[in-house]
């Protein structure tokens, strides 16, 4: 249900945009489908991730700015943004307090050797701006419709083969707390 939830503003953005061919009128639905995801889980959980602020700060502004402008260019760069953000945090982490990310997030679930947090956390690094320069790419090279379908299959994509690695390389360092 997670899952679902946190992916159903870019699949109604794309359903929109399907309907409509238009992304002035995809973007105009994202932003409040955006805020309802937010809202949602505000009411639900008590608590927003730090991902899904981001992300809505991103659409309230870029959105904002395809729809009053009429320029799709800058939906588009949203992705870029949110992932190079990402790459920014993940590195940070690196040099802030006695864990990175990954291992804030993973720690208590995972017992891993410190280097090896350190390679899982810096390959997120890498994830994230090889994931923003291909956006990039793709958003300005091809057609609008290329990129929305890449938007959600490409980097969903991507995403999936590189957590697929990322589980690979996870199982061969694995330690036993016993």
């Amino acid at each position: 249900m997670k899952i679902l939830l946190d992916f159903l503003p870019i699949i109604i953005f794309f359903g929109v945009y399907k309907y409509t061919g238009d992304l002035i009128i995809a973007t105009a639905v994202l932003i409040p489908a955006t805020i309802i995801q937010v809202a949602y889980n505000w009411i639900k959980n008590k608590t927003v991730e730090k991902m899904h602020l981001v992300s809505l700060a991103l659409v309230i502004l870029l959105g904002g700015a395809t729809i009053l402008l009429g320029d799709g260019d800058f939906i588009k760069w949203k992705p870029t943004i949110v992932n190079w953000l990402f790459a920014v945090a993940f590195f940070g982490s690196q040099f802030i307090g006695q864990k990175n990310i990954m291992q804030r997030m993973m720690g208590d679930k995972v017992q891993l050797p410190f280097k090896v947090w350190r390679t899982l956390n810096l390959a997120w690094v890498g994830f994230f701006i090889v994931s923003g320069a291909v956006n990039l790419y793709v958003a300005f090279q091809f057609s609008e419709e290329i990129w929305v379908n890449f938007k959600l299959f490409g980097l969903l994509g991507m995403t999936f083969v590189f957590v697929i690695a990322q589980g690979i390389y996870l199982s061969q360092h694995i330690q036993n707390k016993d």
